[in-house]
């Protein structure tokens, strides 16, 4: 991606999508005060392209015209531009993205904009060929006539930068107030209802994405309101996407979405935090439906992450490009002779079959992504002459070569910066993994990413830094996070009992009050009081591609004051609720997860103590790192029943309290649990609900008192 060996100011930044561009002929900035006074100084528009490392669309705008010397020249002379990574200043890409949309109607990545040297959006819109083409202006043609544009008016461009910031920055920064109900669920499910595919699963046509909060809400509200369709429309979705060629039959993981209706062509981009939530997601439809497919697959997710996405020191990587060797998908679609040539003619054919690979292609050039959307396994089996089981081996044989073979192809980049709020979301999904699954290496994982989190991306004053790369923690932590950040420690608490997670967790939560919180309207800001400012300070509650730090920070909130009976928690999460209930109101799917949030606070919850036995007390630290990693003896779940790891209970909170020294650290921090204790050698389950216990019950007989509680339309 050069086309000059001279680098520019990118060169010297840690964001590898800026890197990509460090050659390119156009004087690029990062975002900086620096670009703004030169533009000040020159009285010269600002040029803003926002992407990110793995954007196929970004990729494709830099080989047309940030690489070409003629677009370079235009730019440089008219102009003063700037390069940001969305992923490294979500703040920026927030602001300009809501520009964008009030302009045009329509968002997305690249991101163009231009601004007046105040930071002040005049023009926005997304890819832009060299030259127009297919409807689209050629950005030659708009530098032209935005450059023309300035030296004719400047000032008339300033004010409609003006008036436009004026315009959608006082709503940026406010919160629509109200009460939620029952009745706002209900209409969100009805709004997910109206526009689930029944064919297919998923929401809407195409692109199709993943949208795993939409499907947390679901499963929760199936079991609040005995709906069946609620679960139908998780169990389709899962099945669709699983089945799908936006799952990677050979390696695992999910790309980023489905560029088609039957979820068979994906954008091969693949996400950290898609992944993360689709454990989640998986997990919880394994318990809710009794379907062991999916625990499977939660696991091939959690392999795809700790074998491809993993930092040798702890840390997860951010994701991996469409492209190879400059085209997209290249380097997972196949061709019936590839396939023939790595597992012979008699498993070639079992697989192409299987996997709908054709001479034809279902991709570009005659190549194909595997996928199980037609096949029938069944079918196949007396076609061929084979068993069902003949089948399934050859295809698990031909899977393993499969991989090996395409390991030694030209892999796709590697974004591997390190971002704190997306490796919340990945210490979440493996405790949860442990906690489900009984699995005590994902702990390992789990507490290895939490405390290098803890050590490496705070200052010294404790203040939480958003990313890591190349040895340089920097840039001021979001809300995001924050919020993801206290999730994932929440949710390892729970896998291993060890009270100095909850401890991190309370700290954080207290640094969001002091950095975030909106004291005048409710609310949490994207930014904290000590960022940069801008000409807005975002605030919002809406779901994206992710979760909001907003309704992740409510659902934390309610935890936090659950679990250690503090009820400033709860009031904290109230107000939260209420803060932005009234733009809920408005568009309930749009909110997905803040009424997960929602149906906890509405209940009714449990808090569930496991009072155990004095134990060997190695690798629990109680107040620092749990120093070696441990495997089973610090998983808590692994020693509960596989019957009660399997149960769904959405809003159960679960405390290990065991007896001794331990113990009386736990109770430190939860008083309220200070009196529950192990019998007689013997573990005791305290079953809670609305701060009242349950008298205390063996494993033996908790078992049944448990599944009494759990909900879910599970097929024996």
């Amino acid at each position: 991606m050069t086309t000059t060996n001279k680098p520019n100011r990118l060169a010297r930044e840690k964001s590898p999508y800026l890197l990509q561009h460090a050659y390119n002929p156009v004087d690029w900035f990062p975002w900086s005060e620096e670009a703004f006074e030169k533009a000040q100084q020159e009285n010269k528009p600002v040029f803003l392209s926002i992407g990110y490392s793995t954007c196929h669309w970004c990729h494709v705008m830099e080989r047309e015209s940030f690489e070409d010397p003629e677009v370079a020249e235009l730019l440089n002379r008219h102009f003063v531009a700037i390069k940001v990574d969305r992923e490294e200043r979500p703040d920026v890409d927030h602001l300009y993205m809501a520009a964008c949309q009030a302009l045009t109607g329509q968002g997305g990545w690249p991101l163009t904009v231009f601004l007046t040297p105040e930071k002040e959006p005049f023009y926005a819109g997304t890819y832009f060929p060299k030259r127009s083409r297919y409807g689209r202006p050629g950005l030659m043609e708009l530098l032209t006539r935005v450059a023309q544009l300035w030296e004719k008016g400047a000032d008339r461009v300033k004010d409609a930068g003006r008036h436009l910031t004026g315009q959608i920055g006082e709503a940026l920064g406010r919160a629509a107030q109200g009460e939620v109900d029952a009745g706002t669920l209900t209409r969100a499910f009805e709004q997910l209802l109206a526009s689930y595919d029944h064919t297919f699963g998923g929401f809407g046509h195409a692109p199709k994405f993943p949208r795993p909060h939409d499907l947390l809400f679901l499963l929760r509200y199936g079991v609040r309101s005995g709906r069946r369709e609620a679960f139908d429309m998780v169990q389709g979705t899962l099945e669709g996407m699983r089945r799908g060629g936006i799952w990677d039959h050979v390696g695992f993981g999910f790309a980023r979405y489905s560029t088609d209706r039957r979820w068979l062509i994906p954008h091969f981009e693949k996400m950290l935090y898609d992944n993360a939530l689709l454990v989640l997601t998986y997990l919880e439809a394994y318990q809710a439906l009794g379907d062991q497919r999916w625990a499977q697959t939660a696991r091939e997710i959690v392999t795809y992450v700790r074998r491809e996405m993993t930092d040798p020191g702890g840390g997860f990587y951010s994701a991996e490009d469409a492209d190879s060797e400059g085209e997209e998908g290249k380097f997972y679609v196949w061709t019936p002779q590839e396939i023939t040539e790595a597992v012979g003619p008699e498993d070639g054919e079992v697989l192409c079959r299987y996997f709908g690979v054709t001479e034809e292609g279902n991709f570009e050039g005659g190549r194909s992504v595997l996928n199980e959307i037609d096949t029938d396994v069944d079918l196949l089996a007396r076609e061929l002459g084979m068993t069902p089981e003949e089948i399934d081996r050859k295809v698990r044989r031909g899977l393993e070569i499969l991989h090996s073979v395409r390991d030694r192809r030209v892999h796709p980049h590697k974004d591997d910066k390190i971002l704190t709020a997306w490796n919340g979301l990945m210490i979440a999904a493996l405790a949860r993994g442990a906690r489900v699954l009984g699995d005590a290496d994902y702990l390992v994982s789990a507490r290895r990413a939490a405390e290098w989190l803890w050590r490496t991306l705070r200052q010294g004053d404790g203040r939480l830094l958003a990313r890591y790369r190349d040895g340089e923690a920097g840039i001021l932590g979001y809300l995001d996070d924050y919020a993801f950040y206290i999730w994932g420690l929440l949710e390892l608490y729970q896998a291993d009992g060890d009270v100095a997670w909850l401890r991190r967790a309370i700290r954080l939560a207290q640094d969001v009050r002091t950095l975030f919180w909106d004291e005048k309207e409710g609310g949490c800001f994207l930014t904290g009081s000590d960022a940069e400012a801008l000409w807005s300070r975002p605030k919002t509650a809406e779901d994206g591609a992710l979760p909001s730090g907003n309704s992740v920070l409510a659902l934390d909130l309610l935890w936090l004051g659950r679990l250690t009976g503090d009820p400033a928690w709860e009031r904290w999460a109230e107000a939260q609720l209420r803060a932005f209930a009234g733009a809920v109101s408005r568009y309930p799917a749009g909110y997905t997860f803040f009424l997960t949030a929602w149906d906890f606070a509405l209940g009714p919850s449990e808090e569930i103590v496991v009072a155990e036995p004095m134990r060997n007390e190695e690798g629990s630290s109680g107040e620092g790192f749990p120093g070696v990693p441990q495997a089973q003896g610090s998983l808590a779940a692994a020693r509960w029943p596989a019957e009660v790891r399997r149960l769904y209970l959405p809003r159960a909170l679960w405390v290990v309290r065991p007896d001794g020294a331990e113990g009386d650290r736990v109770s430190e921090v939860l008083p309220w649990v200070s009196g529950h204790r192990s019998k007689g050698g013997e573990t005791q389950v305290y079953i809670c609900r609305g701060n009242a216990c349950e008298r205390p019950l063996p494993w033996g007989h908790a078992v049944a008192r448990l599944q009494s509680i759990g909900s879910g339309f599970v097929d024996e």
